[in-house]
């Protein structure tokens, strides 16, 4: 670490400064001087107190010192507050790549990064102003009540304002009270993080040998429910070792009061003492199965790929036993000292994957997620700095921790669009941003997955990356047989929600005793309805989409904005009572299986029915104990979880997963359906997997039937490159927002003009999103398909940043938003 005295700074000179990252939106890294009395703690990853603005209090991470002055007036740092770094280089020079190629500020890196604990919150203080004196006769009878008492207390915080007011809206108050100058407000920041502390029970320790135990017993003459708690005590140290006085009560049946009297009598001392929120377990290691000869002759291959590559690739199909190959190689750096970090891109994978990896690695591997509370975020963030802690498992907020000496990254199920974050920025996709990291560390990446991204497999066929093949099956078993279910030649009514093979499919498996999954990734009841007689379309009223008819709360949802509306009796265009119900949801799915399955058990997953910080690995734990029979969800059934004994599984509408307006659709499709499909027969029988479409003919249900994934990356990989789409170009979407829709087509325009200039035929657009509206905001989009020139991708991001600075400069366009994403999926 980089100090003030390394570089050779005399500790008495103030002429020295800091740049600071402040957690804010800003174009560039503010400089701040440091003060003589300061310059020895000033050093690189602290956090530093400073003021931003008029007089607004933030703390802001050190990025470095230096010596040379910035050609602008700078301001004193008011406070180091860190006595040891909470960042190291890595993860700078890791939040500065982020920045630069996701085309955002370390400032909002630097929010996403870190935990909201450490970056203090700014509380508002009102100061007394000595110079107006104490003549309050301008004043009415709340201001004088506020300034009163500030003349006596001096400082008043706002809750204390409020409670003066007895109301909580006191902002009006304050505002009159600073125009006529009888106080001015300061900001304080506030450390929210408090270590838990809980109250251990011990002997006096003159008391902690038998001869002097047994005298206190045999000449005890105390009250006999005393009694009853010291030797309950006494059994508890015997049996646990430490005790807590929450333990001792509540096993022991006494009062606090009992205990207090043992404690004023000094035989029992109460001391309070700091704990972790999080429960670890004993640390140890157990890697207690063999692996398969096709398993182990992949192992082998891994080792020697990551030895000659710093990034793998593993294409193992599904049920191949790919996390068995990531324990032993998470043991081979364990076992080296090095820091492992295992990348999953949903929460909704971590609790399955997380019960069994602790059966190999105890204590030794931590869970790191955002349904984790901030206390518990901090806690673990100082395990892992420290070294504590030396393998992480976590989705992609994961990637931000402060690792000290990591060996290696697993980036599991490396296709999954979650891996990419969306809003806010930084718009980055942890799967590269790992290999990148990784990087800085000499450390390796294994990107793993049963159909891999296509720029991953572009990478690896194109010896970026390594790769390695798992073609097998564990335990020798066959793919799932695939069939297909020409929905048009069913005799039903409406869209086909359960096929009548399909239906019998699952009488039979359900007879065997086998689960079933059914994936339909359309949430809700009906995903819209539309009136028979006028066809009106209820929508939303911030937004261009349909609204979603919901059971269970018997209101329509917007899915976009969250807005909620009441279910209509009669259109409102016609005032007729005909509404039709167009597709199917999740919900509706739940409701037929409920009547035509009724003695068995069903449940549902997606995002509305899972809720609370549990919910969802209570739900996995039931299905994998074999406690429901049927479980039908969205693609949170899809990623990579592991039952033994699911037999059959149905896709409902695989046109629905093959009709979007994007290009990367038939990729996503194939993602879906094979990972869907590769839940079913994972144990002791081959599986079968019945996909329900009208387009039977479509290409890439035929290649989902064949289980070929090479077939499908060659003949996807033609149209990317007849069209110039990724993995042959590098694209950045650029969106525009605006209330109204004329200013914002202007805008697009000229952006779109500027553009041109430079980038040439690399510019499509402006033309509106599919969803042309959000949250009453209009939308553009303008998309820039840029070739993956040599050391030009920065050149052409200076280009973008520049045009959308010029666009913004014209007072016109002041108010219109630009968000720049960087490859987008």
């Amino acid at each position: 670490m980089t100090t003030v005295n390394e570089l050779g700074f005399n500790e008495n000179n103030t002429g020295y400064w800091a740049e600071i990252i402040l957690p804010l939106a800003l174009p560039t890294v503010y400089t701040y001087s440091i003060p003589a009395h300061l310059l020895h703690l000033a050093k690189t990853g602290y956090r530093a107190e400073v003021v931003f603005g008029k007089n607004k209090k933030y703390a802001g991470i050190i990025r470095s010192v230096i010596n040379k002055k910035p050609g602008y007036k700078t301001k004193d740092i008011i406070n180091i507050l860190d006595d040891k770094p909470l960042l190291y280089p890595q993860q700078l020079q890791l939040w500065k790549w982020i920045s630069e190629y996701y085309m955002c500020s370390e400032g909002e890196v630097m929010a996403a990064a870190l935990p909201a604990n450490f970056k203090l919150s700014s509380e508002t203080i009102l100061i007394y102003n000595e110079e107006i004196g104490e003549d309050f006769s301008h004043l009415n009878d709340e201001e004088f009540l506020v300034a009163e008492a500030l003349l006596i207390r001096k400082q008043l915080q706002l809750t204390e304002v409020q409670q003066i007011l007895d109301a909580s809206h006191v902002y009006p108050v304050i505002k009159k009270l600073i125009d006529k100058n009888v106080c001015f407000i300061w900001e304080k920041l506030n450390e929210r993080y408090k270590a838990k502390k809980e109250n251990f029970v011990l002997l006096n320790p003159q008391l902690d040998n038998d001869d002097s135990l047994n005298q206190l017993l045999n000449d005890w003459k105390g009250a006999p429910k005393q009694m009853e708690l010291l030797l309950s005590f006494l059994h508890l140290v015997k049996t646990e070792g430490e005790v807590t006085q929450s333990t001792l009560l509540k096993k022991s049946g006494a009062t606090a009061a009992q205990l207090k009297g043992l404690a004023d009598k000094n035989i029992l001392l109460v001391e309070k003492r700091s704990i972790d929120r999080i429960k670890s377990l004993p640390k140890s290691i157990n890697i207690n199965f063999e692996l398969s000869e096709a398993q182990q002759k992949c192992l082998s291959e891994l080792q020697k790929s990551l030895v000659e590559k710093n990034v793998c690739l593993l294409h193992g199909v599904t049920g191949s036993g790919k996390t068995q190959l990531y324990v032993k190689l998470i043991e081979s750096y364990f076992n080296q000292g090095k820091q492992v970090l295992y990348l999953l891109p949903e929460i909704a994978l971590t609790a399955q994957i997380i019960r069994r990896l602790q059966k190999h690695f105890g204590g030794n591997i931590a869970i790191y997620h955002s349904k984790f509370n901030d206390q518990e975020r901090i806690e673990l963030w100082n395990k892992i700095r420290s070294g504590e802690i030396k393998i992480v498992l976590g989705a992609r907020s994961a990637l931000f921790l402060p690792f000290t000496d990591l060996g290696f990254i697993i980036v599991d199920e490396e296709h999954d669009s979650s891996f990419k974050q969306h809003d806010p920025a930084p718009r980055y996709h942890a799967r590269d941003a790992a290999i990148y990291y990784a990087s800085l560390f000499n450390a390796k990446t294994l990107l793993g997955s049963a159909t891999p991204s296509m720029e991953s497999f572009f990478n690896a066929i194109h010896h970026k990356y390594a790769l390695v093949t798992l073609s097998e099956r564990y335990g020798g078993l066959l793919l799932p047989e695939i069939e297909i279910i020409n929905t048009r030649q069913v005799a039903q009514k409406g869209k086909v929600m359960i096929s009548p093979q399909l239906k019998e499919a699952m009488q039979q498996t359900l007879a065997a005793d086998k689960q079933i999954i059914l994936f339909q990734n359309r949430r809700g009841y009906n995903p819209y309805l539309i009136c028979g007689t006028c066809g009106y379309i209820p929508q939303c009223t911030h937004c261009d989409v349909s609204l979603t008819l919901h059971k269970f709360s018997n209101k329509l949802h917007c899915h976009y904005c969250g807005s909620t509306y009441p279910k209509l009796v009669n259109c409102p265009a016609c005032g007729t009572n005909n509404w039709l119900e167009k597709n199917f949801g999740t919900e509706k799915i739940e409701e037929q299986l409920e009547e035509d399955f009724s003695s068995y058990k069903i449940a549902r997953m997606d995002i509305d029915s899972i809720k609370g910080k549990n919910a969802h690995d209570n739900l996995i734990q039931l299905f994998e104990q074999h406690r429901l029979d049927i479980l039908v969800g969205t693609q949170m059934v899809v990623k990579g979880l592991d039952f033994d004994h699911v037999n059959l599984v149905g896709i409902l509408d695989a046109d629905g997963l093959l009709s979007f307006a994007d290009f990367r659709v038939n990729e996503r499709g194939f993602q879906l359906m094979e990972q869907v499909s590769g839940r079913a027969g994972r144990k002791n029988q081959r599986g079968k997997v019945m996909i329900q479409a009208v387009n039977v003919k479509h290409p890439v249900i035929e290649f989902v039937k064949q289980h070929n994934y090479i077939a499908f990356y060659e003949y996807e990989l033609k149209g990317r490159k007849d069209f110039f789409y990724p993995p042959f170009s590098r694209i950045v979407l650029l969106t525009l927002k605006h209330k109204d829709k004329n200013v914002l087509d202007a805008a697009a325009e000229k952006l779109a003009s500027l553009l041109r200039q430079s980038l040439h035929e690399y510019v499509d657009g402006p033309a509106s999103p599919v969803v042309g509206r959000l949250r009453n905001l209009y939308l553009m989009n303008i998309l820039l398909k840029l070739p993956k020139e040599p050391g030009m991708s920065a050149a052409y991001k200076k280009v973008i940043r520049n045009d959308i600075n010029l666009l913004l400069s014209e007072k016109q366009f002041k108010s219109v938003d630009v968000i720049a994403d960087v490859d987008p999926v």
